[in-house]
């Protein structure tokens, strides 16, 4: 068993061995190791298929996939180790998905392994057989669709759809009613539009989506266009059953849109023509796994690989979207016409409105909610779920802490006694260790606290909460206050009548380097389900953001973000990566890099388990520095195996951690 390139296997001739990639989270085993195929698996044993294979050590057995099979191992003269197994004569590894694994995890520091298994579901052997089975019976295929024109676009980007090429779009910010009676946004009624023209020039559509709210509506929209056997979701949130199947039916050679959240970008697809990401500034599409490949990189990474089509439609525009429109790599598209949201920016709550101020909301936002809760839904948007997240001292606004793990405390409900938002303890009989204070004051309002107001100002309306704990995706027309978190706003029959914004400062708040670019696509997207001509008012906040809520200009202040984050290298001007662990490992892994052009090291700095540092470094250095970063994790792994682990006392140092954008660097 080693490692090799191996020879190309000729045609009409059987290969001997079987390249395969491990499935082990190691490290040092992230490459092809070359088995020999025997004679009674040499029909058996094709790229693709999942297999199992001898390790050296303990006679263990490995799982793996074959990712080639050739005639010879290369540079390796002994005797090779046989193919344990063929788990599955499925080829599930398709050469398309290990060539954007690998290119992806190399780029992040990290190993294809752990990409194929966000990308290939469990084994479901039963569903396995039975979609076997139903492969082997003739059926006919449903009518190739008819390709719809993308409504509100000139045929300027129809046809660069059909070109392939690369797509910063802008979506009307509109809610419009489909054939079967659903209300969607139109931007579900757009890319279901451009994955139809796709499937019916031949090819697939891959369509990415940040959660279900999203993925419900890009679904009902795909059905006015599709048949139902050209649609396929696959979805991390699936029953194991139901994603192996789904993940099944796209290893065939029909056409089809493939709907799912970030793992989409690596399905399976026959002749991929068009990679489409909703909102791709979304934190959603941050994978939270090693290598933490997000998935817009994923996907710009697999339309340089297959040519397909690339579009990334927003209401905002990203920062990292923007830059790459300013490099010239993505083509700005926006609609032709389309009436843009009346938004009206109240700076701060006056106190002309006896009852506005019971609701904590400025008396325009008041009269604005009052007049069109007469014909229809209004919706309200907070910061936080919950009915009091936050409380602090009412005599010298310390803010109160667990007396079990110092956490922040906060009120469940209405007469709930304060408990911990981390460990759950009851804070009865509370005393501030500053003032010896026993009485708390609500800092952050909730859903819970914000609903309970709102329900006295408008006495007789019905109250809709939707936030994690509720999941609430559509309304009615009929009069209502709907509150939401943000992301979790329902999509309302007709529009909202009106769409209060608030929290707008307490949002801001936030030390985050991405809370500007966030708050504008928190409210562009809650400002795109109110009705044409209905009123959005956004509380608290002024300045270029509200500006370029106001006009609806977002890609304008994407522009001046950029040229910040130029001015400080801050990303997506500059690549970063976190490096941690113990200290000696982090400044080997430095050393490495240390001396590469444009290379900028901030820190080491203590953490809980050791030390961070954070590189910075252009984008043409960056594969250079994710390569050797790579060796300092493999040998940091293998030190860390070697280790005199049966000694007393003895304790193996914190495994040495990469991280490329990390999206909390700067946090």
């Amino acid at each position: 068993m080693t490692e090799g390139t191996g020879v190309a296997r000729p045609a009409g001739r059987s290969a001997t061995t079987a390249r395969v990639i491990l499935d082990s989270p190691l490290p040092q085993l992230d490459h092809l190791f070359d088995y020999r195929i025997p004679e009674e698996l040499a029909d058996e044993a094709l790229p693709g298929v999942r297999v199992t294979v001898p390790l050296r050590s303990a006679g263990r057995v490995a799982r793996g996939y074959i990712v080639e099979t050739v005639d010879a191992s290369d540079g390796f003269d002994g005797e090779l180790s046989p193919l344990d197994s063929v788990v599955s004569a499925v080829p599930v590894l398709t050469p398309e998905v290990w060539a954007l694994a690998r290119k992806a995890a190399d780029r992040a520091a990290g190993g294809a392994g752990d990409i194929l298994r966000l990308a290939i579901p469990a084994r479901q052997v039963r569903v396995e057989k039975t979609w076997q089975r139903s492969q082997e019976e003739t059926r006919s295929a449903s009518p190739a669709p008819v390709a719809p024109a993308i409504d509100g676009y000139g045929p300027e980007v129809s046809d660069l759809l059909a070109a392939h090429q690369r797509v910063a779009l802008d979506v009307i910010p509109q809610v419009v009613r489909l054939e079967s009676g659903t209300w969607v946004g139109r931007w579900a009624v757009t890319l279901a539009q451009a994955a139809a023209r796709t499937i019916a020039a031949g090819e697939s559509a891959i369509l990415a989506v940040p959660d279900y709210r999203d993925s419900d509506q890009l679904f009902a929209a795909l059905g006015e266009y599709l048949p139902p056997d050209r649609i396929t979701r696959v979805d991390a949130s699936q029953p194991n059953a139901d994603r192996y199947r789904a993940f099944l039916d796209c290893l065939t050679d029909i056409p089809r849109a493939i709907l799912g959240n970030r793992s989409a970008v690596y399905a399976p697809a026959a002749s991929l023509g068009l990679l489409a990401l909703f909102d791709d500034g979304d934190p959603l599409y941050s994978e939270p796994l090693s290598p933490y490949v997000h998935a817009r990189d994923a996907a710009l990474i697999r339309q340089q690989q297959s040519g397909a089509a690339l579009v990334l439609a927003g209401h905002t525009r990203s920062v990292d979207a923007q830059r790459l429109v300013e490099i010239g790599w993505l083509e700005a598209a926006a609609p032709e016409r389309a009436a843009t949201p009346r938004v009206l920016i109240t700076a701060k709550a006056d106190h002309e409105d006896a009852v506005a101020v019971t609701a904590r909301i400025p008396s325009m936002a008041w009269r604005q909610a009052k007049e069109a809760i007469a014909s229809g839904p209004v919706l309200v948007q907070v910061a936080r779920p919950g009915y009091a997240p936050v409380v602090a001292c009412a005599t010298c606004s310390s803010a109160a802490r667990c007396g079990t793990c110092a956490g922040p405390l906060g009120i469940a409900g209405a007469g709930a006694a304060p408990s911990c938002t981390l460990c759950g303890a009851i804070a009865a009989g509370w005393t501030c260790p500053t003032c010896e204070g026993t009485k708390l004051r609500l800092v952050t309002r909730g859903t819970g606290r914000t609903a309970e107001e709102l329900g006295r100002a408008f006495p007789g309306v019905p109250v809709l909460i939707s936030d994690g704990e509720r999941q609430v995706t559509a309304v009615d027309a009929r009069p209502a206050l709907v509150i939401a978190t943000r992301g979790a706003e329902p999509v309302a029959a007709g529009g909202y009548a009106a769409v209060l914004l608030l929290d707008g400062d307490r949002m801001l708040a936030a030390e985050h380097l991405r809370i500007g670019e966030d708050c504008l696509r928190w409210w562009s997207n809650a400002a795109a389900l109110a009705r044409q001509g209905a009123p959005v008012v956004l509380t608290g906040v002024t300045g270029d953001l509200a500006r370029a809520l106001a006009t609806w200009t977002q890609p304008a202040f994407a522009h001046a973000e950029l040229e910040d984050r130029r001015a400080l290298r801050f990303p997506p001007a500059v690549r970063a990566a976190s490096v941690s662990g113990d200290a000696t490992a982090v400044a080997e892994a430095l050393a490495e890099v240390r001396d590469l052009p444009g290379a900028n090291i901030l820190g080491p700095t203590p953490t809980d388990d050791g030390v961070r540092a954070i590189l910075r470094l252009d984008y043409g250095q960056a594969g250079e520095a994710a390569r050797l970063l790579r060796g300092a994790v493999v040998r940091n792994a293998t030190r860390r195996r070697k280790a005199p682990q049966g000694k007393a006392g003895y304790r193996p140092p914190p495994t040495l951690k990469v991280r490329f954008d990390d999206p909390e660097i700067l946090s």
